[in-house]
């Protein structure tokens, strides 16, 4: 804070043009996600047994996922085969809004880089940008978006920071 020439507090960092926050958070996507381990179709959680594998899903309830990103993963270090994702995807089509290879941070990921790349990220040339750090639990900002997005603003920016105005740690400087 400064003062002006009448001896009132003058806040320059809010009065600065240059100086940019981005809350990662805005570009959070609503939509419902879930989990579904391949564990539970699995022989002793272990072992495909592609019939065994096929009957089991032919019973399983998936409307459970209806409208639901969903991610699928396996939490044993079971070998799953490429086409028992597929036949899994297949009944989720029409029910899932859509369906990943992973988890739920995984998703989270791709759900948020579909968004950082619509931003024209030129438009922060020559800027002083903070990438805003307090992110709530509901609206999860993963570190790897925080990644994502400083890779998209080092060709542009004249700073990057993380945090807040008032307390930020420097990332980069040209």
């Amino acid at each position: 804070m400064a003062t002006d020439t009448k001896g009132e507090i003058v806040n320059k960092v809010k009065q600065s043009d240059k100086l940019v926050t981005i809350d990662l958070q805005k570009y959070y996507d609503e939509n419902p996600r879930a989990e579904l381990d391949l564990k539970q179709f699995l022989f002793k959680g272990m072992i495909l047994k592609e019939q065994d594998f096929r009957d089991q899903l032919e019973d399983f309830n998936w409307s459970q996922f209806e409208g639901q990103y969903v991610g699928i993963y396996c939490s044993t270090d079971a070998i799953i085969s490429k086409w028992a994702y597929m036949l899994v995807g297949q009944h989720l089509a029409g029910k899932a809004k859509e369906v990943f290879k992973g988890q739920k941070e995984d998703m989270l990921f791709e759900l948020y880089r579909r968004r950082l790349d619509d931003i024209d990220w030129s438009s922060y040339k020559d800027k002083f940008v903070i990438l805003k750090g307090c992110t709530s639990k509901e609206k999860q900002v993963p570190e790897s978006v925080y990644l994502y997005a400083t890779q998209k603003l080092i060709p542009y920016v004249k700073k990057l920071m993380y945090g807040e105005a008032c307390s930020n740690v420097p990332v980069y400087r040209v």
